[in-house]
């Protein structure tokens, strides 16, 4: 800016110098210079952020003598006049602070994007805010053949403003703040820039896209049909089993024998135990002593008492005679 101020002086300078002759064109090349110096002057810069950032928005002047005030649109944000610090009222204003002659605001919202205007003892000057947000969005992990949206959405533009993608080999890309992908390629893979023009300034916004790999899978050897080996081995390729698996396998199978083998061992000791202990029981009932049969008579007769009369036995009793 200082070189181009530089070079309009020279201009002016060589300008006066060759129509010294005409005093009243000398005045009007002057008084042309001069106004062309204030609306340059006057001309506000273009500030960028995106949201959830900070932006610093640059009055232009370093000082000023009497008053500084920062508006947004029509809300004032800050003012100073004769020393007295004012703040304005609203979200913006209470995330706003004054540094010296610059107004930074804190997380920056989308709605903040607009024209800001800086008023340094009566000279005003107008600056624009640009808040822009880049994002890629798809229903799943970005992959090799799906789908991908890329956005850049800026707010605070002016209508003749544009907005365009360039893709990572540095072409441009049709259509403008949203590009659809579909199917996604390599050759989308990498960083695409999201270029911004805007009152002659332009900004550039970087966004990457990364993918994932496919899973790589090898189709199972198809046997040839003239060879019964290959007819063989078929089938055990068709399981894609790795060599620790059988191993796994082989393992296995020799506990299960080791178990079966110790259940079988088991079960005949128990058996012979069983066996053993029978012999043991029937050896020990032909140690008891022998019962032997007893023989039913008549007891024999109680001894009488002493002291007492003996009495006679009772007489048998009468048979019949047997007839002749």
């Amino acid at each position: 800016m200082f070189l181009f101020y530089h070079f309009l002086l020279t201009e002016m300078h060589i300008c006066l110098h060759f129509t010294s002759f005409d005093p009243t064109f000398k005045m009007k090349i002057a008084v042309w210079f001069v106004l062309v110096l204030g609306a340059l002057s006057a001309a506000g810069d273009v500030f960028l952020t995106k949201p959830g950032q900070s932006a610093t928005l640059k009055c232009g002047v370093n000082n000023f003598v009497n008053s500084l005030e920062w508006r947004n649109e029509k809300d004032r944000i800050y003012s100073q006049d004769k020393g007295f610090p004012r703040r304005g009222q609203g979200d913006i204003a209470d995330r706003s602070q004054l540094r010296n002659t610059n107004l930074r605001i804190s997380g920056v919202k989308e709605q903040d994007a607009g024209k800001f205007t800086c008023e340094v003892d009566g000279t005003a000057r107008e600056h624009t805010l640009l808040v822009v947000s880049v994002s890629v969005s798809s229903s799943a992990d970005l992959r090799l053949g799906g789908t991908a949206t890329l956005q850049c959405q800026v707010k605070g533009l002016s209508p003749d403003s544009t907005v365009q993608w360039k893709r990572p080999d540095g072409r441009p890309h049709k259509g403008s703040q949203i590009v659809q992908l579909y199917p996604l390629a390599r050759s989308d893979v990498g960083t695409w820039i999201c270029v911004i023009s805007h009152a002659g300034k332009t900004f550039n916004e970087s966004l990457d896209i990364k993918v994932a790999e496919p899973a790589h899978t090898t189709p199972a050897p198809v046997p040839p049909k003239s060879t019964k080996d290959n007819r063989a081995a078929a089938p055990s390729s068709k399981l894609g089993l790795s060599w620790w698996m059988w191993v796994v396998i082989g393992v296995g199978c020799a506990v299960v024998l080791l178990l079966m083998a110790f259940v079988v061992c088991l079960c005949k000791r128990i058996k012979r135990r069983r066996r053993k202990l029978r012999k043991m029981k029937n050896g020990r009932q032909r140690l008891k002593p022998e019962q032997y049969c007893q023989c039913n008579h008549p007891t024999a007769a109680a001894k009488p008492q002493q002291g007492r009369r003996r009495e006679k036995p009772s007489a048998p009793p009468l048979q019949p005679l047997l007839m002749g």
